[in-house]
């Protein structure tokens, strides 16, 4: 079988946030067996990804959308201001 063809995204972080991740990665990020912050990074936005699927789309997959169909760049400050964390 052929190797997957990566996409590139580029996830816009607080310093924060970034500290927060960096830190999870150095601290733990090796015992749950995530090889790079970028490997954490795609864990983690994958198993939000299925629970929107379940909670959204009967548990199924989206149709895929293209690249360059979304709108790119950083949040603006509105968006900042409404995003959802935790």
């Amino acid at each position: 079988m052929p190797a997957e063809k990566i996409a590139a995204f580029t996830p816009y972080f607080t310093e924060a946030e970034a500290d927060q991740v960096r830190a999870a990665f150095l601290a733990a990020g090796g015992a749950e067996g995530y090889a790079s912050v970028s490997d954490l990074i795609v864990g983690a936005t994958m198993r939000e990804v299925k629970r929107l699927q379940r909670r959204h789309n009967a548990g199924r997959k989206w149709e895929p959308v293209p690249a360059g169909a979304l709108r790119r760049g950083q949040r603006t400050k509105d968006e900042l201001q409404h995003r959802k964390e935790d």
